[in-house]
């Protein structure tokens, strides 16, 4: 059984999935969202969960810098909580306090172009929080 890794914005959700084992987190797509027009993809997270035999979901929670959660974090914590009511599955929110940032710093390192980055920003930030929680569990 596989865990999956999403950083939720307003636009877009990441997905990042682990291996059988549990090891690793690689970057599977970037799923386009309407948080404004409440179009949240859960049918897509729907097919992804069950194709892949998805067991758990870890969901990126954005804290302020001093601990507290403030609205983004509210959204996420709402996003979260839809997805063990829809799946039924266990959702762990992971702290994920400057994962994009991180994300941005790897891509620019590896001098991908700003066009490029901006595809790929919330996937490698949802491999960050997933691979966060998976080696905290080891």
């Amino acid at each position: 059984m596989r865990t999956m890794g999403l950083d939720v914005g307003t636009k877009t959700v990441g997905i990042a999935l682990s291996d059988e084992l549990g090891w690793t987190a690689q970057g599977l797509e970037t799923l386009k969202i309407n948080e404004e027009e409440n179009e949240f993809g859960f049918d897509q997270l729907g097919k992804i969960i069950k194709e892949h035999q998805v067991s758990k979901v870890v969901v990126g929670l954005p804290k302020n810098m001093n601990g507290t959660i403030g609205p983004r974090g509210e959204a996420c914590q709402r996003f979260a909580k839809e997805i063990e009511n829809l799946f039924g599955l266990p959702v762990i929110l992971w702290d994920e306090r400057l994962t994009t940032m991180a994300a941005e710093r790897v891509l620019l390192e590896a001098d991908v172009s700003r066009k490029k980055r901006k595809k790929v920003i919330d996937k490698m930030a949802a491999v960050m929080i997933l691979q966060g929680y998976l080696n905290s569990q080891i």
